[in-house]
This record gives C-alpha cells, structure tokens and sequence, in this order.
C-alpha cells in the first residue's frame, strides 16, 4: 500500500505545484487593487474630480464585476446553490446600480444628491437578496422546531444589536431628523439602512455556524465579503462619519474591497481549495465541540450584549427608550420561547436516548455473541451474560479477571503481537481487526474463538462468538480433501505434496528417500468375480497392511484404484548402494506382505504386488521422482508381476522411443506406410492352397520395417487397434476381390482381436457392406477371433460372431490350446476353424507330452466336425507329426513365409506346394525365406 499512496502523494504535489501560482496571482492581483484603491482614497486621489469620480464610478465598476461574476458562477455550476449565486449577483448588480446614480449626480450633474433619490431605492434593494442567498446557502433545517430556533435566534442577535445600536446612535439619528422636517421619507429613509444592516448582520451571525461542507471556501469568501460591506454600511450610517461624508473618502475602500471579494468568491477560492494538497486527517474532536459551543452560545450572548445595554443606560442616569424597552422585552419572551423549545427536545432527545440505551442493553443481553470490555490494563471490565452459554462460565466470574488469563498459552504471544499492532495502527485506516484464538471454557476444554475487536478508550471491545464446530468441519474437510475415503490413507494429491517437502529443505540433498509405486496384481479378477464390496474389504485391509509396514515419519498413500504409494524417507547415509539394497529389502518385504492371502467373507482372496522404487537424485522435482517410480512399477508388471523393479534410466527411454513410435504411427496409415501381405495356407495331405492369412507389416518413412507384434503393442497402448484393423480388413477383402477377378478365387482370413469385434465402431452391417462394395462371397473371408482377454463378455461376443455367421462369414478360433478360455469357446462361440498354437506344434515332434495333448485337441475337432490349421508349421517333420494325427491344413515356414501380392499370385498360379512325404523335396516357393518362425515374426517385404 505505501507505494501506490506515495506516488498519489507525489501526483497530489505536482498538480498543487502546477495550479498553484496561478491561484496565488489572483490573490496577490485582489491584494494590490484593494490596497491601491485604499492608498489612493487616503491620499484623496490627488484631485477633487478623481476622487468623486472614484468613490462614485469606482464603486459602481467594483459591485458591477461581483454581479458578472456570480452571475456567471451560477450558470456555470449546476448545483443546488446556484440560486444563492444569483441572488448574490442580483444584489450586487442593485450596488452598482445606486453608486451609478450617485455618481450621474456629483460627477455628471455636478450638484449634491437629493434625499431621497433613486440611489437610495437602489441601495435598500440590496440587502434583501443578499440576506436570502444567505438563508440558501445556510443548511436547512429538518423539523418545524428547527425553523423556528432559527428564526428565534435571528431574532435575538438583531433585536440585541437593535437594542444596543438604538441606544447608541440611532435613537440620536431619529431624532435629528424629526429636527429637520416633519418628512416621513427622509427619517424612515435615516433609519432603513441600519435596520438593514443590523437584520444582514443578524443573519449572518445566525447562519455563519450552519454552513454547509460543499463549497465551504466560496461560501466563506463570500461570508466575508458581505461583512465588509456590512461594517462599511454600519460606519456610513454613524452620525459623526455621515455628516462629513463625500465620495472617494477611505470609508469606500470598505464597500470596494467587499465587492471585489464577492466576485473572487466563486472562482479563485474554489480553485485554490482544488488544487491545495489535502492536509492530512487530524482527530476533529477538539474544534467540533468548540464550534458547537459557539453556534448553541451566540444567540445568548446576544442577549446578554442587549441586556448589559439597557442596564449602562439605567446606570448612566438615562431616561429609556420606549423602542429599547420594547426591543428588550421581546427579545427576552424570545430567548424563553426558545429556551422551552429546547427543554422540550432535550426531553424528548432524553427520551430517546433511554429508548435507544434500553435496545441497545437488551440486543447485548440477548445476542449470542459474547460482548467485552477490556480495559487498557488488560482487565476485564464488562462481560455479557451470552458467557454463560458460550464459555460455560457466569459473566460476573470473568469481570475483573485478567483477559489473557483464558486464552491458551500457545496462543497468547500471536494474540498479544496482533493487538499491538492494532492499536498502533490508525484508526482512520484500520478500524477493527479479527482475531482467533482458543479461549478456556467453564469445564476447562478450549473453544475456538473469533473475535472482532474494536478500541475503546484506549482499551478493547471484543465481540467474539465460539467457532469450535466450524473449525472441526474445516478441519474434516481439509482432511477429507486430502485423504481416500475408503482407506483413509493420503491421497494423490497430499503424497505429492509430502514428497515435495521431503525433496526440499533440510532433505534437499539425502539421495537415500525412496519412493516406492504398488499395483495389486490380480485385484481386477477380484472385482469381476467375488464383487465391488470384496475388493473394497480387500483394498482397506492392503492399506491396513501397507500403513503398519512403513515408519512413523514415512507416507503411505492410496493413489487410486488399487494403486498404492509410498515414500521411505533417507536416514543421511552416504554409502547409495547399501541404501538401495536396504530399500529394495523394504520394498520386497512389502510385496510378500501384501501377497499374503486376504481373510474376507470366510474364505481367502490373494493377490500379488507389484513393486517400483525410484530413488531421489539432486535437482529431481516430485513429478519426475513420482514418474520414476511409476515406470519402475510396469517394468515390474511387465516382467512378471509379484515383484520388485528398481528404476533405471533406460526405461525412460524406453517410454521416450515408444512414445516417438506412437506418434509415427498416428500418421502411418494415413501416409500409406502399411503394406499387406499373405500366408498361404496349405492342405497337408495334397499340398493345395486352401486359403491366405493377411498379416499388416510397417515399414516407416525412415525405412525401419516393425513387426505386427511390435506395432500392434504401441497401437494398442494408444487405441490405434480400431484405425488399424478396418484398414486391415478393407485391405485385405478389397485385394482378395481382385484376386478373384484375376482369376485366382482364393479364401482370405483376417485376425481380429475379440475386443475389436465388440467394438460398436464395427458392426456385422459394416461387413455386409464390405463385401457387397468389392464383390467378394461372404464365403470368401473368414474371421480369426484373436485374445483370451478374461474381460470379454462371452454373451456379446457369441451374438456377434452369430451375426457375421449368418452373413456367411466364417469363423476361426486363433491360439487353440492357449488361454484359460479355450474350452469355453468351443462350448458357447459358432466356430469353423481350429487354428493350433504355435506353441504346441513347435515341440510336437520332440515332446511325448505335447505330442498326445495336440493329438488330443485334433481329435476333439475332428470329432466336432471342425477343419483345424496349425500355426507355425516350419519344419518337414512337423508336417508329418500333424498330418498323421488329422491336422488337415498347416500355414508356415515349411511351405512359405508372407508374401506380397506378386509372388502370392506366382504361389497360386502353380496351384500347390510340395508337401513331405510325398516324394518332393524343399519347398520351392517360399519368398526367399530361411529363417523359420510364425505369422508375426519381422520379415522383410519383398520388392514389388
């Protein structure tokens, strides 16, 4: 805050800087006219002429400019006092008026001015104007009485000072001018300028303590200038001066002097108060009851001064007027009306005040907010009796007690530091302050308390309230914000905060903290066949288990799901490969612990960990070391599971090169980079074709060719399988189609994963459409449902597989012998096809008992009328194991690997490949192969 009100300050200065002189050359201007004016009227102007030209024309210019400028003033500033700047105007316009008049007399017409003349008219139209632009600028009052008090203390001020004037010259005034004619005119005419005079003067006085705030300089210049007309009038009308009065005497340098202050009242005042800087806020408490005093005194003065007039004149021996016993008297029945009109609203001010001290004593009483009163001292000097159900203590108990004595101890050095600066501070800018704190309550537990605190007196006032039930539900929500409400182990967001700060501070350089990733292996099987509430129960006692296992001063967090996390704080050894054994021996421990089995619903549920470590290194932030920890633990998963990975910085560019590989790949298909190939497959006991299997290979624009089961890896990481397999499927029935248009009608089979096949993106109708687009018979493709993802729902994938069947589509069950499912999908899916593992026929010649499993599997789909294929078929001996326990077809290195387009269409004109046992030797169509292996092995892509 200080530095935006220093450069206010500064800008405050320089405007002050920059306006100032020019307010202070009109000043110094009004100064030198006055005081040239006066000067020239004291020296008698040097000539008769001049000086009558002077006191007469000179006047009249003077009243003439305050009339312009008030007149324009008021047309200028729209506010409510613009009637009071016209009235001004009005009146001053009457001044020059009669000085011009005067002058056309003993200037023009060279002879004395008649009594009475026009002149006179003139100047008795001044002071009304002028006595109602007062009343204008006068704040008004709000009630009747109001009026009245003001009209009664004008009253009082201009009967006194009629008393007092009357006594001293205008009853000698009177009577001088019954002595010179029995002319009414000429003695109301005598008399009619003091009495205005004297109700101006009144006026004045009676108004100068209600003034209003807004333009309170022009008004006060304005005030001013009135005056010393005023007084000017007061001394023209003394006998002694009147009677060797003639124009351009000192006298009217008074009257000059008054106008011109009138015309500089509007505009130089109020310009120089706008651009004076503001003089700092003082306490107004000591001139506020002064002026007070005044304003309530002054009508009371008043009538003291006529009071002490009467009385010199009885003292004095003097006969009394009758005006002045009269004028005497009723100022004093006005000063008793007014008085009664004040003992009546002090009554009723009283009244009030009772009222308001009663409402105020009973919202004290009655709030529920405890209200006290400290004196400077400390001391408790007032207690509401709200204490009683707050604290638990009785009021009177606590008055008179010390107030630091029920605040608690840990709080007392912050409570008593911020009422310090508290007081120190300025009222102006900081009028209370909030303090909580814990106050000791009538069965000694401590409340939370807040508290607002006021001055008083140079003690306190606190209005405090108990917060205790706020503070807990804050307290549980900050809790609960930061903690897993299943577990009630910390949350994602709080291990992170707490590996912040073990990675910070003191620890800032002990590269022995650990922070350590747990997946449960295994619970989504949980999930999926004993319930949701079984792996909740599962997932409270593996929290259960992970919070006992770790030290007091280690975190142990639930990050989701049933995903865990903890950090092993260093002990500040040096000796970092005796650490990362002593953690690793930690981390292990904890995977056999929670690998035990889980007591739920009496019977035992396992599950296995896996378990990443990633140790803190100098600079690490808590993203990164959490990130270490987190590829640690998929390394683990993918190596196995049920154990435990210590990070290490190829698996971050393991992460890195795979991530590059799935951003190429986003655009491979789009680029074309994709090429399609085919592997026959052969009837083992004739060697023909029977039909192709399309295999996807990608060779980038970098010329790196990958493998199906290295892309297929990153695509499924990245949810690319949907893209690829309609590409793959397109592809290989529109290049089937042209095969049969060529002449070489050959069945074409498409491996598919079972999730793609439930995936609403492909429909049986999508197929159906396919087909009829490239003219290829349903009969024509077949379908290799591929996967024996356990998340598979049998129900969906049976009816879907019934739909492609009845479009003719057949269907093949890939990877027989493998997985948990097999048996149930030859019990519930529509299957054409057995296609054998790869797996089993590799070992079929060498092993007995993978000789007898594969025989049995064949004679299964012999018996269920199913054609089988063998995958993987790479060696003469295979092919003569197979074709004597039934196998019928076979696909492999044995008779060729995938081939592109070209030599596919070679392979299918010479119609058959040779098979063993009959008589042939090698296989002669093989694309150049000599390495064995399966359908997704790395193979190189023939030219075209």
């Amino acid at each position: 805050m200080s530095a935006p009100v220093d450069a206010l300050g500064a800008l405050l200065s320089r405007r002050s800087a920059a306006c100032g002189p020019s307010a202070l050359f009109w000043q110094l201007l009004l100064g030198f006219l006055c005081a040239g004016y006066a000067v020239g009227a004291a020296l008698g102007w040097g000539s008769r002429q001049l000086s009558v030209f002077m006191g007469d024309f000179g006047l009249s210019a003077a009243a003439l400019i305050a009339a312009v400028s008030c007149f324009l003033y008021a047309r200028a500033v729209g506010s409510r006092f613009r009637p009071a700047w016209l009235l001004f105007s009005f009146s001053s316009l009457m001044a020059a008026g009669g000085n011009a008049v005067w002058g056309w007399y003993e200037v023009v017409l060279g002879r004395e001015v008649p009594t009475p003349s026009a002149a006179d008219a003139l100047f008795l139209c001044f002071a009304p104007p002028a006595i109602v632009g007062l009343l204008v600028l006068a704040k008004r009052p709000v009630t009747r009485a109001g009026w009245v008090c003001l009209a009664l203390d004008a009253w009082l001020i201009g009967g006194s000072l009629l008393t007092l004037s009357w006594s001293l010259a205008l009853a000698h005034t009177a009577h001088l001018a019954d002595a010179e004619g029995p002319s009414v005119a000429r003695a109301a005419l005598s008399l009619a300028y003091p009495l205005l005079d004297i109700v101006l003067v009144s006026m004045v006085l009676a108004l100068h303590f209600r003034r209003v705030g807004a333009d309170r300089s022009a008004v006060n210049t304005a005030v001013a200038a009135l005056a010393v007309t005023v007084l000017s009038d007061a001394l023209f009308t003394s006998p002694l001066l009147r009677q060797s009065y003639h124009s351009g005497q000192l006298l009217d340098a008074g009257w000059f002097a008054g106008s011109l202050l009138l015309a500089y009242a509007p505009w130089g005042a109020n310009r120089a108060a706008d651009n004076a800087v503001p003089p700092p806020e003082v306490p107004q408490s000591a001139s506020r009851p002064v002026a007070s005093s005044l304003a309530a005194l002054t009508p009371y003065l008043a009538a003291a001064v006529c009071t002490l007039g009467i009385l010199y004149n009885v003292i004095e021996g003097r006969r009394v007027d009758r005006v002045v016993v009269l004028t005497g008297c009723a100022v004093v029945l006005a000063l008793v009306v007014r008085q009664g009109i004040m003992l009546v609203d002090n009554i009723a001010l009283t009244q009030e005040l009772a009222q308001k001290e009663n409402h105020f004593r009973s919202l004290v009483q009655g709030s529920s907010d405890v209200i006290m009163i400290a004196a400077p001292t400390g001391v408790l000097r007032y207690v509401s009796p709200a204490a009683a159900g707050v604290y638990g203590r009785d009021a009177d108990e606590l008055v008179g007690a010390e107030l630091s004595s029920i605040i608690h101890p840990d709080d007392l050095g912050r409570v008593v530091h911020e009422v310090r600066r508290f007081l120190a501070a300025p009222p102006g800018e900081e009028p209370t302050t909030r303090i909580e704190c814990r106050f000791r309550s009538g069965t000694g537990d401590w409340l939370n308390v807040e508290s607002t605190v006021n001055r008083h007196q140079g003690g306190l006032i606190l209005n405090s309230r108990d917060v205790t039930e706020r503070v807990r539900l804050q307290a549980q929500l900050q809790h609960n914000a930061e903690h897993d409400p299943l577990t009630d182990l910390p949350n994602r967001a709080l291990f992170t905060k707490r590996v912040r700060q073990a990675l910070g501070g003191r620890r800032a350089g002990d590269q022995g903290t650990a922070v350590l990733f747990i997946d449960l292996d295994g619970f989504k099987s949980v999930n999926d066949r004993l319930g949701h509430q079984t792996g909740d129960e599962l997932l409270v006692q593996a929290a259960h288990r992970l919070q006992q296992s770790v030290r007091s001063g280690d975190t142990a967090a639930r990050l989701g799901g049933d995903e865990f996390a903890a950090i092993i704080l260093g002990d500040g050894t040096r000796d970092q490969a005796a650490r990362e054994c002593q953690v690793h021996e930690i981390a292990d421990r904890l995977r056999v612990t929670l690998s035990q089995p889980y007591r739920i619903g009496g019977g035992d549920v396992r599950v296995a960990a896996s378990i990443g470590v990633a140790f803190a290194e100098p600079g690490i932030s808590p993203s990164d070391l959490m990130r270490n920890a987190d590829l640690a633990m998929y390394r683990a998963k993918a190596g196995g599971k049920n154990r435990v990975e210590l990070y290490a910085p190829q698996m971050q560019a393991e992460v890195v090169r795979r991530s590059e590989l799935s951003a190429r790949l986003r655009t491979a298909l789009r680029d074309g980079e994709f090429a399609l190939l085919h592997q026959p497959v052969v009837h083992l006991a004739s060697g023909t074709v029977a039909a192709v299997t399309a295999q996807a290979r990608w060779r980038s624009a970098q010329g790196i060719l990958f493998t199906p089961a290295e892309f297929l890896r990153v695509a499924e990481d990245n949810d690319r399988t949907a893209e690829l397999g309609r590409w793959l499927l397109e592809e290989a029935v529109a290049q089937a189609a042209e095969r049969a248009r060529a002449g070489h009608p050959v069945p074409v089979t498409v491996r598919l994963p079972a999730r793609r096949l439930l995936d609403k993106g492909l429909p049986f109708s999508s197929v159906e459409a396919l087909l009829t687009r490239h003219g290829l018979p349903s009969g024509a493709l077949m379908i290799e449902v591929a996967d024996s993802d356990p998340r598979i729902s049998f129900d969906e994938l049976e009816q879907r597989l019934v739909a492609l069947r009845r479009l003719g589509v057949r269907i093949a069950l890939d990877g027989f012998g493998s997985g948990y499912a097999a048996i149930n999908a030859l019990r519930r899916l529509p299957i054409d096809v057995l296609k054998l593992d790869r797996g089993l026929v590799d070992g079929v010649v060498e092993s007995a008992r993978l000789h007898k499993i594969t025989s049995g599997l064949l004679r299964i789909a012999c018996d269920l009328g199913m054609q089988s294929v063998a995958d993987g078929v790479d060696a003469p001996e295979q092919v003569l194991a197979l074709r004597a326990m039934g196998c019928t077809h076979g696909q492999g290195m044995a008779f060729s690997g995938p081939l592109d387009e070209y030599r596919l269409r070679r392979a299918l004109a010479r119609g058959e490949f040779p098979v063993p046992g009959t008589g042939t030797g090698r296989p002669v169509l093989t694309g150049g192969f000599t390495r064995s292996g399966g359908s997704h092995v790395e193979t190189t892509v023939p030219p075209t």
